[in-house]
């Protein structure tokens, strides 16, 4: 069996685990134990220390800055686009043809998504959202994420051409930019797409600094680092911001049930809000 390179302790881990509960509400078990040495075992040789116990005083030191870095090497960002497609169709088809009956006082549309990863599910929405809503309503996406770096590259747009991999080739055609040269293999959204989306980082256990009524959340594959407890208080807290028949759309490994009764589950966890 090959010798570690830094020593990690039971009680490092435990210091682990406690800081990403009390900073992110994430909920490590013991079964993730290498997944942590070896993710945090390549910031450590980047920050040049020399063992777990150094590292882990020097996150408390820095505060919000490092703890970013952290919750980023220990969570997958790997996403793509028009991920789940069935609940692009259905919030193309069903959710925003009942939001434009209920807001049409206002014309106002705004969908959050919470936990935006590196930009790819904002970015599907807002091509649902320009191409189902009429001309002349105010419809924006909100795209938030824990770790800046994500956000920023959400904010660029760029991506490598797998990343379309459901994407139909008159979407593609319709809403991306094909690199050449230096940028072969990459796309770039559309100027268009990027115009309607608000890019930013938010840490879910905060206050959040949301200004406008919300229509639809998604929050999809990010509560399956959350316990049971902090589940049910960020659930309770979307159906705070939700107005009655609103939607929440979550990751196909996850679930409200017995977390919270504020939403009904429509199927394929796509819930609507009912108190």
């Amino acid at each position: 069996m090959s010798e570690r390179e830094f020593d990690f302790t039971e009680q490092d881990f435990t210091r682990v685990k406690t800081l990403v509960y009390d900073f992110a509400g994430i909920d490590l078990n013991d079964s993730k134990k290498n997944l942590v040495y070896n993710r945090l075992a390549k910031r450590i040789r980047f920050l040049e220390l020399n063992s777990f116990k150094q590292y882990l005083n020097f996150v408390e030191e820095q505060g919000e800055s490092e703890f970013v870095h952290l919750i980023n090497a220990i969570t997958t960002n790997l996403t793509f686009f028009f991920r789940e497609d069935h609940h692009f169709e259905y919030l193309a088809n069903t959710v925003i043809p009942a939001i434009i009956e209920r807001n049409k006082g206002s014309k106002k549309i705004r969908i959050w998504s919470a936990g935006c990863s590196t930009g790819e599910e904002p970015y599907s929405l807002a091509i649902v959202l320009k191409e189902t809503v009429p001309a002349g309503w105010d419809a924006r996406v909100l795209a938030t994420d824990l770790d800046t770096n994500v956000v920023e590259t959400g904010r660029t747009g760029v991506y490598k051409m797998d990343r379309l991999k459901g994407v139909s080739e008159a979407r593609k055609k319709r809403w991306f930019l094909k690199g050449s040269g230096s940028m072969e293999g990459y796309v770039r959204v559309k100027p268009e797409l990027q115009q309607i989306i608000d890019f930013g980082q938010i840490n879910l256990m905060n206050e959040w600094p949301i200004k406008d009524a919300i229509d639809v959340i998604f929050c999809r594959n990010v509560v399956i680092y959350f316990d049971k407890e902090t589940q049910a208080r960020l659930f309770d807290r979307y159906a705070n911001l939700l107005p009655d028949n609103g939607h929440l759309f979550i990751g196909h490994s996850e679930s409200l049930y017995k977390v919270c009764d504020r939403f009904e589950l429509l199927g394929q966890t796509i819930y609507k809000k009912i108190r």
